[in-house]
């Protein structure tokens, strides 16, 4: 059986790359791209597939939010992220949002198939290598004492704070999300006192490290 792959990733040269690995494949097919996260969610509505792989960073809506949102539906196609970084919020955050798994762009003409195929076997799937930095970094983080949660802010804080770091006014972000704009504030003042910080340039320095934005 051939297996429909959605490709969602907002640089062209990207997704057309991606798409010769998996189309090297007889039984892998590229059915749909998107550009961003909303799009992604957009085409699912209209395009039947049997598996997502997404940008963790893309505009307007970022790989994590587009796999919470599909991970809702009644009949969620399977997922696997994109992303450049071995960073262990953006894999834990990965599994969370509903991910099978982790694939780095730089060896994506490794793994890329591999973890198509693991994922449709209903496996996890993430590359040796990011395990062991992964695995590295947190162990180095607990011997500091420093906090690792698992989880900081809410998901509407998370779009509150990619769209504040983006350089959308409060009054832009309360119509992109249909909420007020006195909600946007609160949201803002929680997003800085949970996260210790005092402004935008701050905001926007920890929305690049949690996969929010790109640098």
């Amino acid at each position: 059986m051939t297996t429909r792959i959605l490709l969602a990733d907002d640089h062209v040269l990207v997704r057309r790359g991606v798409r010769l690995i998996l189309e090297a494949e007889p039984d892998l097919q590229v059915v749909a791209e998107a550009d961003d996260g909303a799009a992604a969610v957009e085409r699912l509505r209209d395009t039947e597939v049997d598996l997502v792989v997404l940008d963790i960073a893309m505009p307007r809506m970022t790989g994590l939010q587009a796999a919470r949102e599909i991970g809702r539906r009644r009949e969620a196609p399977r997922m696997l992220m994109l992303s450049m970084h071995d960073n262990e919020q953006y894999f834990f955050a990965a599994l969370k949002a509903g991910a099978c798994g982790y694939v780095l762009k730089s060896v994506a003409d490794q793994d890329l198939v591999g973890a198509v195929r693991a994922a449709m076997r209903g496996e996890a799937f993430v590359y040796p290598g990011a395990m062991g930095a992964l695995a590295r970094d947190y162990l180095d983080r607990l011997r500091r004492g420093e906090r690792v949660p698992d989880t900081v802010l809410t998901e509407r804080e998370d779009e509150v704070l990619k769209l504040v770091a983006e350089g959308h006014s409060s009054r832009e972000i309360a119509e992109a999300l249909t909420i007020s704009v006195r909600t946007v504030e609160r949201h803002r003042e929680n997003i800085l006192a949970r996260l210790g910080m005092r402004d935008r340039t701050q905001l926007t320095r920890y929305a690049i490290r949690a996969g929010l934005i790109e640098p």
